[in-house]
């Protein structure tokens, strides 16, 4: 799931006058912020997804992101592209909550920095 926001971050990285101009032309205020913010999380949450640092609290902005997206975005129901975009980032929500549930896995930073805790508790102990 992070490569869609991954690449999508650096597209907007890429061409930010462009993705500006897309942010005011569906009507959302302050484009300069929205543009940062999408930046922030579509690359710095995205990479932090991947790596699994902090991954149910990201998860959950992330979440809430791509909501926001969703509803900004592609709340032209009666447009059936508009509708298909809608539901897969309801999906990708979906997805988001998944990970809420379940966290980041064996291979994460969140598994390293557990261990070493856990570790130095034991320590401590001895």
């Amino acid at each position: 799931m992070s490569s869609i926001f991954l690449m999508s971050g650096f597209g907007k990285l890429v061409n930010p006058e462009g993705t500006k101009a897309y942010i005011a032309s569906a009507g959302l205020p302050w484009p300069d912020l929205a543009y940062v913010v999408a930046i922030v999380i579509e690359l710095g949450l995205g990479a932090a997804l991947v790596l699994g640092y902090r991954t149910r609290i990201v998860a959950f902005v992330m979440a809430v992101f791509t909501l926001a997206a969703a509803l900004g975005f592609h709340s032209n129901f009666a447009d059936p592209k508009q509708l298909i975009n809608f539901m897969k980032n309801i999906a990708i929500i979906g997805g988001f909550l998944q990970i809420i549930a379940i966290g980041a896995g064996s291979v994460s930073l969140d598994a390293l920095i557990a261990s070493r805790k856990a570790s130095c508790k034991r320590e401590a102990l001895q």
